[in-house]
């Protein structure tokens, strides 16, 4: 089964099972504005997509990797084993420094950049400051698998017929159209303050940006576009969509700075059809 090759918080590995229940039975082209891991887009490729398939990211980084795992596999792999072999601390935070030096790298360096830091920094948590450069600390892996070849070339394989583009997820309403698949997963509306997690990129992610995805979430419905959207299980989010079906899953909360605070956790899934 083709996997994703990053580490990402709110990754869907773990709610496929329940999804699978709720993606739409048939569709044309898919559209994943907010591609992250990548987790929901394998496993429908698994189970065979048809028609044009739009992967799309604000993370520029995020994006310029997809590419280069499509693209230039052998030196992606071949970058990501120089990194396996020097990694320590010292390593780490001197690459994770290259976004603050007047230091020119290609894509191929780029993508590794962000894989290495991906599977090295603390839980896999894409983070950035204000002036877009990377701050996570360094996670505490004994033997992290940085170059992990099989995963990345059945990614790279997967994504043959993707078209990735980086930009805002309103993007997608110049492309999709009646019978389509848009499947959304925004950083989270918070549930408490101290969960207000949205530093993915630069400009964050904010109440302004929630209300834009409901009326583009409402546009595309006027469209007929199959639309399925991750969120918080929020008192925001369920009156958004009151109007629309609302189901609830089930997730392991992964980052918490308390251990018992890591169980199970209620999430939505906003539908805007019936399967």
């Amino acid at each position: 089964m083709t996997k994703p090759f990053l580490k990402w918080v709110g990754g869907k590995q773990q709610l496929l099972n329940q999804y699978d229940q709720l993606f739409p039975k048939t569709f044309d082209s898919y559209f994943e504005p907010f591609i992250g891991g990548g987790a929901v887009f394998f496993h429908l490729q698994q189970k065979g997509i048809t028609g044009n398939i739009r992967l799309s990211d604000s993370n520029e980084e995020l994006i310029n990797a997809y590419r280069v795992v499509r693209g230039h596999i052998d030196e992606l792999i071949a970058m990501l084993k120089f990194h396996q072999e020097n990694h320590s601390k010292g390593y780490y935070y001197r690459i994770r420094e290259l976004d603050r030096l007047p230091i020119k790298l290609n894509h191929i360096e780029r993508a590794a950049r962000t894989l290495y830091l991906n599977k090295t920094c603390y839980n896999g948590l894409y983070r950035v400051n204000s002036k877009g450069q990377f701050n996570s600390p360094m996670g505490s892996y004994k033997n992290p698998n940085i170059a992990n070849e099989s995963v990345l070339r059945q990614a790279s394989e997967a994504l043959q017929d993707a078209f990735l583009m980086s930009g805002d997820f309103s993007g997608v309403l110049n492309w999709a159209m009646r019978g389509d698949f848009v499947y959304f997963d925004p950083p989270y509306d918070p549930i408490s303050d101290t969960a207000n997690y949205t530093g993915y990129t630069a400009n964050g992610f904010d109440d302004k940006d929630q209300f834009r995805l409901w009326v583009l979430f409402r546009d595309l419905t006027n469209r007929g576009c199959y639309c399925m959207l991750s969120n918080a299980d929020t008192e925001l989010v369920r009156d958004t969509y009151k109007h629309f079906r609302i189901e609830t899953v089930q997730a392991r909360r992964a980052v918490n700075s308390k251990a018992g605070k890591r169980g199970p956790i209620n999430e939505v899934v906003i539908l805007n059809y019936d399967n």
